[in-house]
C-alpha cells in the first residue's frame, strides 16, 4: 500500500504528509512534559535542565548531521535513519521516574527528535524551488501537525492526566518513522558536466563551503532569530506549567498552545500571496518586534483572553522569522551545503534556547511570570542584530 501511494502521489504531497508529523511529538511534550515532570517531584529549575540538555546535544550535533546529510546520495536516507532513531529513543521512559534517569532518556528523545526539522526543511525548500511549487504550503503542514498535537491531543491532559504523556509520545514518533519511507527523493539528478556548469564564474556565484558564508552580516540575522526563538522554546517548556500554576484551567492549556500554531499555519498557507514583497531580513526584524510585544505582555501574567492574543503573535515571532531564516539561507548558500547551513542556524537556536531554559528555570523559581522580561531583553537584542546586518550589507533586491 505504501509503495502504491509513493508511485501515485506527488513529491510535495509525500513531503507534506511527513511534515505533518515533524512537530507532533514536540506538541505532545509542550502540553504534557512540564506537568508530567512536576508530578514526578521535579522542581522548575531541574525541569529547565532536563529541557536544556538536549539543546546542548543538538548544539554539538546539528552541523555534523547536516554535513553527513548533504553528502548522502539524497536527504531522504538521512531522514529515515533519524526518524527510526527518534522512534526507539523514548522507550526507556516507561521505566524511569527520578531526575537522573529522566534527564538522560529525555536527552536522547529530544535530541533525536530535534535533528529532523533542519534536514527536512533544507530538503523541502530546495525541492520546491526546483519544481516551482510553494514551500510555504508544504511547510505549513508541520504547523498543522503541531496544532493537532497541542490542541487536539492536548485535550487528553484534561481527560487522562499527564500519565498519558509517555504512551502518546511513543506512538507519535513511531508513526513518523513509518511515514519516512514514503518520502520522495529531494535532490535533482546529477547534471552531466558541460562547459556551462563548469564555468568558474558560475561556480563562484555562491560559496560551496559553509565557512566561506559565515561573515558577520550573514550570521547576525541567524543570531537574531535564535534570540527570539529561544523564548518560543521557553513557552514550550514552561508555558503550560506557569499558566496551570497561575490558575488557568487545564482545558485551556492545549488550546493556548494550539492557537499559536493556528496563526502560524494561516500565515504559511497565505505566504505566497505576499511573502515575495518582503526581504528575508525584514521578516526576521518583524519577528523580533512581535516577540518584544508578545513576551513583554506575558510578563504581567494577563488573563486568558489576552494570552490567546499574545499566542497568536507566534505567527510572527516564529512563523515569519522562520521563513526569513530559511529563505535567507537558501538565497546565500547553495545545494552543496544546504542542510549544513540550516544546521548551523539550528545550532544557534539550540545555544540560545539552552541558555534561556537554564536562566528561565531559575527566574521562574523566584519571579514566576515576571521571568518573561528575560525575553523582552533578548527580543531587543534581536532587533539590534538585524539592523546592524542591514547596515553592514544592505539588500539589493528582495533576496536580502
Amino acid at each position: 500500500m505504501f509503495s502504491a501511494f509513493s508511485r501515485s502521489a506527488s513529491p510535495e504531497l509525500r513531503a507534506s504528509l511527513y511534515q505533518f508529523t515533524v512537530y507532533i511529538p514536540g506538541g505532545v511534550a509542550s502540553v504534557f512534559l512540564g506537568i508530567w515532570l512536576s508530578e514526578h517531584g521535579i522542581p522548575a529549575d531541574q525541569i529547565g535542565i532536563i529541557n536544556a540538555l538536549p539543546t546542548f546535544c543538538l548544539l554539538l550535533l546539528n552541523i555534523i548531521v547536516g554535513r553527513v546529510a548533504d553528502k548522502a546520495d539524497d536527504w531522504r536516507t538521512a531522514l529515515i535513519v533519524i526518524s527510526l532513531a527518534s522512534a526507539l529513543a523514548p522507550l526507556p521512559l516507561f521505566f524511569v521516574s527520578e531526575f537522573w534517569g529522566i534527564l538522560l532518556v529525555w536527552a536522547l528523545c529530544a535530541t533525536s527528535n530535534g535533528l529532523v526539522a533542519p534536514v527536512i526543511d533544507a530538503a523541502t525548500v530546495r525541492m520546491t524551488r526546483r519544481n516551482g511549487t510553494d514551500f510555504g504550503v508544504v511547510r505549513a503542514w508541520a504547523t498543522v501537525g503541531y496544532v493537532f498535537a497541542a490542541g487536539g491531543l492536548g485535550l487528553f491532559l484534561n481527560l487522562l492526566g499527564s500519565g498519558a504523556f509517555v504512551g502518546l509520545y511513543v506512538i507519535t514518533v513511531g508513526v513518523r518513522a513509518a511515514l519516512a519511507y514514503l518520502l520522495p527523493r529531494f535532490r535533482a539528478p546529477s547534471p552531466k558536466p558541460t562547459l556551462a556548469n563548469t564555468d568558474p564564474a558560475n561556480l563562484a556565484q555562491q560559496p560551496s563551503r559553509l565557512k566561506d558564508s559565515l561573515k558577520l552580516w550573514f550570521v547576525l540575522p541567524l543570531l537574531a532569530f535564535a534570540l527570539v526563538n529561544s523564548s518560543n522554546s521557553v513557552i514550550g517548556s514552561f508555558g503550560a506549567l506557569l499558566w496551570h500554576e497561575n490558575g488557568i484551567p487545564s482545558y485551556f492549556l492545549g488550546p493556548l498552545l494550539g492557537i499559536a500554531a493556528v496563526g502560524e499555519a494561516i500565515l504559511m498557507f497565505a505566504w505566497r500571496r505576499f511573502g515575495g514583497r518582503v526581504t528575508a531580513r525584514n521578516m526576521i526584524l518583524v519577528a523580533a518586534l512581535a516577540g518584544l510585544v508578545r513576551f513583554t505582555i506575558m510578563a504581567f501574567n494577563p488573563p486568558v483572553e489576552v494570552l490567546f492574543f499574545t499566542q497568536l503573535l507566534h505567527a510572527f515571532s516564529f512563523g515569519m522569522g522562520y521563513f526569513g531564516v530559511v529563505h535567507f539561507i537558501a538565497n546565500w548558500t547553495n545545494e552543496a551545503n544546504a542542510a549544513e547551513a540550516q544546521g548551523f542556524a539550528n545550532m544557534l537556536n539550540m545555544a540560545m534556547a539552552m541558555l534561556a531554559l537554564v536562566i528561565f528555570g531559575v527566574l521562574v523559581e523566584h519571579f514566576a511570570a515576571y521571568a518573561f522580561f528575560y525575553s523582552t531583553v533578548t527580543s531587543l537584542l534581536a532587533v539590534g542584530c538585524v539592523l546592524l546586518s542591514l547596515k553592514l550589507r544592505p539588500p539589493k533586491s528582495l533576496v536580502g
